[in-house]
Formats: structure tokens, C-alpha cells, sequence
């Protein structure tokens, strides 16, 4: 490359510009599409191999048409006004009435009263493939409802819990990614004071966003992966946030050598890639194999973001050591205008901050190091307190979803468990035996078998093969603690059946078998994904202790996040409980990209040590990098922070893990803990690679 005439030099960037400017423009739309392939269905997300999926397979043959039900409820004005004979007989009419109206299948249920005589409720069966016509149907039927005198109505049950997630997730193409780019803009402005960098960084993550949807939209489209709007939001945030991660590091390090070869644009890219591909590419392959190690998951939803998220990191590091590249070298100094890139000199005093950060740890490691690792333990201290067994019912949505209001009524005036029985399914020989186990059970209101309507009731039970479906129907809320404590007992119950053969299945069964689940999946996959890091990083730093010391520091920034995400979600958000997947989400996105920050420091400090000295290349890669790396902290936290705006629990809890720990191991673990132990070991740290075994006299020779 340094033969050829200036004409051919120029010719790779501009048609790497080319192709990634073709790719955005005929792929970039692709990252608005992706809902078009998502699903919102909750149930197609269940452990593979628990008996609540067993159950929900058996439950379609009792089917005879595929339905979507929403329950409507009504109330007395006021509330508590006791409703009489006359309203319930109005509201048995206009469920009557809904009869073959658009998107209603078959006759809805008749209105039933409520022990107290305060509300009514009625099941209207919807048809299952609505889709966007659902919300209009939903609305017909609030209307009709809203008919009965003197009355409230009120929408709960699965058709509306779907409307609400729908609503929720209406922002997820537009909303996140405006919020997620101007936050990032922001920053790099601020930080860069340069007009053009921020533009050229964000376009190119846009760009990698664009081809990662395409890919992903394909193959979900042919039924490879599986994509809803959770794994749909995060893709967007990780593949901005990583993009504009490696884009920092490289643009840093040309400025770096742009400033020593005085504006020679071509040397100066070979050197920053020579010295930032590794690096950037080690960091990637730590997340994504990472991700995919979420495929060992029984969890569909965790197994699906893990194929789904190292595609959106490859797309990163493609238009990170491609795209940014070639338009770095076309526009040369003027990338950084108005500011004027400078030889880095880690020793001068302009570097302020990180100069004096790097004194400090060269003074006093010790104490550096022992008085942030006390602090962290003490925030882990708290990690055990963090609650996964789910997120109530109530608290899905941070706002005041309609359904989870239509859903609390049904509870104060009906079986906790109204709307959501558990599904029991046996042989038919024994259902007078299952049914008496059934009703026996604690923390049970009733069970009926289900009837040749489908529906539980009189008549006829319908038998499907030889077998029987019972709905039971819970004393407590169907999403309460003391429901799942009902289920362990009723499957004790009917398994002691002979010749049952029963399962248990429904809402609270599909909690409890994913709560335990998600316990199976992260005994199974943080080793695993512990191990990968670990080779990586061993490969890198070519060196055994580092690799562990970077390890075990970023797993502690992790049970340290957990310990304040505990008190920060019961005292400050009011959650009573996090959601059984969370811990694993943000283990998996923490310590990798946690480690990344490491990678990108020790790479330089290992590579100032092979020139300075350990003790020198500790000091010189702390200040030289300083800088950067925490720009690329700040703007992932204020990436995933973006995910806020969905109105999700799930979400927010993941939004505040990952912005916080990242922020927390940018600015702590990686500034102070990780410098001032690799300070104070001193060579054995690099035990046992090169940098172990040097002397000041063989580090003068090498640099002679």
C-alpha cells in the first residue's frame, strides 16, 4: 500500500464508502420492519421442556376454534354500589349482542355476578389472528359494555394484556431509536467538540443497525430465530451502543498517529487499525459469543436474543473496522474540526483529569485498590436481596395499563385466580378422582371440567383422545407467590392420581416452571460464558493471572449492580420483584461489555509496558485511554438508559442494570480497582507471558 500512487489509496476507502452507503440506503429501512416479523404471544416463549408447555400443547386439542378471550368486568357507580338483576340481565344482552360482530367468534358467555353482588364479569371469545384489527375490535367491545346502566366497564384477560404490550411497544421502531441516537449526539459533542466526528460515528452504527435488522428480518422471516419487541429493543441499543464503542477507540488512536505522521492519512490508519483491530475484535468476540452462549438457555425468549444479538455485534465491528475507516481517511484532519488532533504524550500535564488519576494510583495503589474493592463489596453485600421470582401481574407496565387496572378488579370481587385458571389434563378415567384431588387442594376456589363447548360448565366433559381438560380456578391472584405455592400442591395432587397421567399447566404454572427455569439457566450459562471471556482474554493478554484478575473484577462490578439495582428497585421504582430472566440479561450484557472496557485498556497498557515498563506502561495507558474509554462508558449507559422509554418492567430493570454497571466499572473498576492492583502486583501480573519475565535492563534494549 505504501508503493501505490495516491489514485489507488483513495480507491478502497471510497469503495468501502460505496458499498456501506448502498447498504444503508437499501438495508436501512429494514430496522422499521422488524415488527412485522416479532411476536408479542407470551406463550410462545415457555421453558421447552416443562410440564406447562406439555400442557400447552394438550390444551389445543380441546380447541375446536383457536380463540382470544377478554373478560369484561363492571362495576357500580360508585365503586362498591351493589349491581342488581336488572343490570346483570343488560349486561348478559350486550355480551349477547356482540355475536358475530367482526373479530368475535362464536356467542360470548352469559354476565355472572360476584359473591358480594359488586361487579359482573363475561367472557367474549375474540378471533386469534386480529392483529392490527384487534385494538378496533376491543374498542367495539368496550362500547357495548360501556350500555349497561349505572355501571363501569373494564377489559382484562389475554386480548387486552396483548392490546396493552402492542400499545408498549408502538414506540420501539421510532421512539428508542430517536432517544438512543440524540443521546448519543449529545455526548460525542460535548465530549469531542467536533461537528463532523459525532455525524460520522453515528452513521456508520446506523448503517451496522440497518444490515443487522435485514439479516435478522430474514431469518425470522424463515423461522430461524424468533424475535418480539424485547429482543427487537435490545438488538437496536447494543448494536448503536457497540458500534459507537469501536468507532471511539479507533477515531481516538487515528487521531493519535494522524497528529505524530503530521496529517499523513494513509500511514496514520494503518497504524490505529494495526493497534485497534485486535482489541475491538477481541472485545466483539467476548460479547458476542457471550450471547450466543444464551443458547444453551430452556427459555425460548433468552435462546432467541442470543443469535439475534451477535449478528447486531458482528454488523458493529464490520462498520467499526470498515465503514468508519474509510471515511476517516477521506476527510483526514478534517474529521476533527474544529479541534486539531495532538501527539499523545501521557506524560505532559494537559492531559488534567486522567493525569492526575494516574498519580494517584501510582502513589498509593494499595489503598486505591482496597478502598474500591470494600465499596463494591458492600453494594455486592446487597445482590441477595435482588427478587426474580417474577414481576407481578400489576407491575408489567410502569404506566396505567388498562388491563392490569380491568385485572385488579376481577381480583377484589372474584377467585384471585378469575381469568387465568390452571389447566389440569388427565386420562378421562380418572376426572372424578382428578377433579376431588383438585378441589381439595389448598389455595383452590374450584375446578370444572371443560365441556363439549369448549368451555368449563354443564354437560357433557369433552374427551379428546382418551383425555380431559379441568379449569382450576385459584383463591389467589394468578400471579401472586401464593398462587405458585398452590400449583406445587396441585400437581402433587393429581400426580398421585392412578392412572392420571395428569399435567398442570395455565398462567401460574407457566411462572413458576419459568422461574425455575431461568435459576437452571444461570447455574448453566454464567460458567459457560466465564469460560469464553477467559480464553479470550488469555489469547489477548497472553498471560494467566491478568485474564483472572480482569474476570473476577467485572464479576464483582456485577454483584455490586445487583446489590444497588436491590434498593434501587423496592425503594426508589417500587418494584416488588424483577423479572426471572433479568439477573441473566444482565450478567450476560455486564460482564462482557464490562470486560471490553478492560480489553481496551490493559491492550494498551500491555503495549506501553513492552516499550516503558510495567509500572510506566500502567501509568501511560490509564492516561492515554482515560479519556476515551469513558466517553464509550457513558454513551453505552445513555444507549441502554434509552430503553426506558418502552413502558415495560422487564425493560426499565434491564435499563438500569446495564447503564448503571457500565458506569459503574467505566468509572470505578476500570479507572481505579484494575490500575491499582496491576500497579501493585507489578510484572506478575502478566505471569505468564514476555512483560513477567522483563528487567529494566531488557526493556532498554528493546526500546534501543
Amino acid at each position: 500500500m505504501r508503493s501505490s500512487t495516491p489514485w489507488v489509496r483513495r480507491l478502497l476507502p471510497l469503495a468501502l464508502l460505496i458499498a456501506w452507503l448502498a447498504i444503508g440506503g437499501g438495508l436501512g429501512p429494514y430496522a422499521g420492519k422488524l415488527g412485522e416479523v416479532a411476536t408479542n404471544d407470551q406463550a410462545a416463549f415457555l421453558p421447552r421442556s416443562a410440564e406447562s408447555t406439555q400442557v400447552v400443547e394438550a390444551q389445543k386439542a380441546f380447541r375446536q376454534d383457536e380463540t382470544l378471550p377478554v373478560i369484561v368486568v363492571w362495576t357500580g357507580e360508585p365503586e362498591g354500589r351493589k349491581l342488581d338483576g336488572t343490570q346483570q340481565a343488560a349486561a348478559t344482552r350486550a355480551l349477547a349482542s356482540l355475536a358475530g360482530r367482526p373479530g368475535v367468534d362464536g356467542t360470548p358467555s352469559p354476565a355472572l355476578p360476584s359473591e358480594d353482588g359488586q361487579a359482573l364479569s363475561g367472557v367474549v371469545q375474540l378471533r386469534p389472528d386480529l392483529g392490527e384489527e384487534l385494538p378496533t375490535t376491543l374498542a367495539a367491545v368496550t362500547q357495548v359494555a360501556e350500555s349497561v346502566p349505572g355501571t363501569t366497564a373494564r377489559l382484562a384477560g389475554p386480548a387486552a394484556t396483548r392490546a396493552d404490550l402492542t400499545d408498549a411497544f408502538a414506540g420501539i421502531d421510532g421512539l428508542l431509536l430517536a432517544v438512543a441516537l440524540v443521546a448519543v449526539l449529545v455526548i460525542l459533542l460535548l465530549v469531542y467538540r467536533s461537528v463532523l466526528l459525532p455525524l460520522v460515528i453515528i452513521l456508520g452504527a446506523v448503517f451496522a443497525l440497518g444490515l443487522a435488522c435485514a439479516v435478522v428480518y430474514v431469518l425470522a422471516d424463515h423461522d430461524v430465530v424468533r424475535v418480539d419487541g424485547q429482543v427487537q429493543g435490545i438488538l437496536s441499543i447494543l448494536v448503536i451502543g457497540a458500534a459507537t464503542d469501536y468507532a471511539l477507540l479507533l477515531a481516538a488512536r487515528y487521531r493519535e498517529e494522524l497528529a505524530a505522521r503530521e496529517g499523513d492519512r494513509f500511514p496514520a490508519m494503518r497504524a490505529a487499525l494495526r493497534q485497534t483491530a485486535g482489541p475491538v475484535t477481541a472485545s466483539a468476540a467476548t460479547v458476542a459469543l457471550g450471547l450466543l452462549a444464551l443458547l444453551f438457555s430452556d427459555l425460548t425468549n433468552n435462546r432467541a436474543l442470543g443469535p439475534v444479538g451477535a449478528i447486531g455485534i458482528v454488523c458493529a465491528v464490520l462498520s467499526a473496522l470498515t465503514f468508519l475507516p474509510a471515511v476517516l481517511v477521506l476527510l483526514g484532519r478534517a474529521a476533527y474540526w474544529p479541534a486539531k488532533p495532538r501527539p499523545a504524550d501521557p506524560t505532559a500535564g494537559g492531559h488534567g483529569l486522567w493525569q492526575r488519576v494516574a498519580g494517584l494510583v501510582d502513589r498509593a495503589p494499595r489503598k486505591v485498590w482496597a478502598i474500591t474493592l470494600a465499596g463494591l463489596l458492600a453494594c455486592a453485600a446487597f445482590a441477595p436481596t435482588l427478587a426474580s421470582r417474577g414481576v407481578p401481574l400489576d407491575e408489567i407496565f410502569v404506566n396505567d395499563a388498562p388491563s392490569v387496572a380491568a385485572q385488579q378488579t376481577l381480583g377484589r370481587h372474584f377467585p384471585g385466580g378469575s381469568g387465568n385458571p390452571a389447566v389440569v389434563i388427565a386420562d378421562v378415567a380418572a376426572l372424578p378422582a382428578v377433579t376431588s384431588a383438585a378441589e381439595a387442594t389448598d389455595g383452590v376456589d374450584s375446578a370444572r371440567p371443560v365441556t363439549a363447548s369448549a368451555r368449563p360448565g354443564g354437560g357433557a366433559p369433552l374427551v379428546v383422545d382418551g383425555r380431559v381438560r379441568i379449569d382450576v380456578t385459584l383463591s389467589d391472584a394468578a400471579d401472586s407467590a401464593a398462587a405458585k405455592e398452590t400449583v406445587v400442591r396441585l400437581r402433587q395432587a393429581v400426580h398421585a392420581v392412578p392412572g392420571a397421567d395428569a399435567l398442570v399447566g395455565g398462567y401460574t404454572a407457566q411462572q413458576y416452571d419459568t422461574q425455575r427455569t431461568a435459576e437452571r439457566d444461570r447455574t448453566l450459562i454464567v460458567p459457560v460464558v466465564l469460560a469464553i471471556i477467559l480464553v479470550i482474554l488469555v489469547g489477548l493478554l497472553r498471560s494467566l493471572v491478568m485474564p483472572v484478575l480482569l474476570v473476577a473484577t467485572v464479576a464483582l462490578n456485577f454483584l455490586a449492580t445487583l446489590g444497588i439495582s436491590s434498593l434501587v428497585f423496592t425503594h426508589v421504582f417500587g418494584f416488588t420483584g424483577t423479572d426471572s430472566s433479568v439477573p441473566l440479561y444482565g450478567f450476560v450484557f455486564l460482564v462482557a461489555l464490562g470486560v471490553d472496557y478492560n480489553i481496551f485498556l490493559m491492550s494498551r497498557v500491555r503495549e506501553e509496558s513492552l516499550r516503558h515498563g510495567v509500572r510506566e506502561g500502567v501509568l501511560r495507558g490509564l492516561t492515554a485511554t482515560g479519556g476515551v474509554i469513558t466517553s464509550a462508558g457513558v454513551v453505552l449507559a445513555a444507549t441502554f438508559a434509552a430503553l426506558g422509554v418502552i413502558p415495560l418492567a422487564f425493560l426499565a430493570q434491564i435499563a438500569f442494570i446495564v447503564a448503571f454497571g457500565v458506569l459503574l466499572d467505566t468509572l470505578v473498576v476500570r479507572s481505579l480497582l484494575v490500575p491499582a492492583l496491576v500497579r501493585d502486583i507489578g510484572p506478575n501480573a502478566w505471569w505468564p507471558g514476555e512483560l513477567s519475565r522483563r528487567t529494566p535492563s531488557s526493556r532498554t534494549a528493546a526500546r534501543d
